[in-house]
């Protein structure tokens, strides 16, 4: 009679400090999918959004119009366009002074969009360490969970004077299913990792080209 190999079984099967271990997978691979579901859907708003707000920045004749559009939205902006009304607020406000360099109007300009860009990329990197985490740890508490189990396993064979394979598979069997859900976890959030890494850096180029072009537009202002 050949033992219940089902993955059912080997999971209601599996010592105390196993079952422990799968559960925190399961847990860490449910965070995980969650993470990667919120942040692939605010990465995607972002990149959308700084696509039309760029259109609207090139169209523009009037940049003091657009920005008095842009404080007129409903809701709490950001991105690109929060980049653009701090550049153009610090240079509003420094541009009122009088016997003020041109060249400081700018560098105070540049410098308040640098910060702003920060904090945008602060807010768009929120949560991927945890996903490097989980990606990076799952294997190794999965790879323990199957030491721990193949240990068990083999200690019980001290007990009998014949062993033989059926024995030992079933306990070999569940704890290798403690490295297989480690890397059901790991995976998917290695490969989230990467892409949104990848998303982050794209839009912190395109941040990046939209500040030197919007530097560009007042440094001309101010020299005229």
């Amino acid at each position: 009679m050949h033992a219940d190999l089902s993955i059912a079984s080997l999971i209601l099967g599996a010592s105390l400090l196993v079952k422990l271990v799968m559960l925190i997978l399961l847990i860490a691979s449910l965070a995980s999918w969650t993470l990667i579901f919120t942040k692939r859907r605010e990465l995607r708003i972002s990149k959308r959004e700084a696509r039309i707000f760029e259109d609207q920045f090139r169209a523009a004749d009037d940049l003091t119009a657009l920005f008095n559009r842009v404080r007129a939205k409903k809701g709490e902006i950001d991105g690109m366009e929060k980049v653009f009304t701090a550049g153009f607020k610090e240079y509003a406000r420094l541009h009122k002074r009088e016997g003020i360099d041109p060249t400081a109007v700018l560098d105070g300009t540049q410098r308040a969009m640098r910060i702003e860009v920060s904090r945008q990329l602060e807010v768009l990197e929120a949560n991927l360490p945890t996903l490097a985490t989980v990606g990076s740890v799952s294997p190794y508490i999965g790879l323990f969970g199957t030491v721990w189990g193949i240990m068990n396993s083999f200690q019980a064979l001290g007990n009998v004077h014949q062993a033989t394979l059926a024995m030992v598979a079933p306990g070999i069997s569940e704890a290798l299913v403690a490295t297989a859900m480690g890397l059901f976890a790991a995976i998917p959030a290695v490969i989230a990792y990467n892409r949104f890494s990848s998303d982050v850096d794209r839009l912190n180029s395109s941040y990046e080209i939209f500040q030197e072009e919007f530097s560009t537009i007042l440094q001309r202002q101010a020299h005229a």
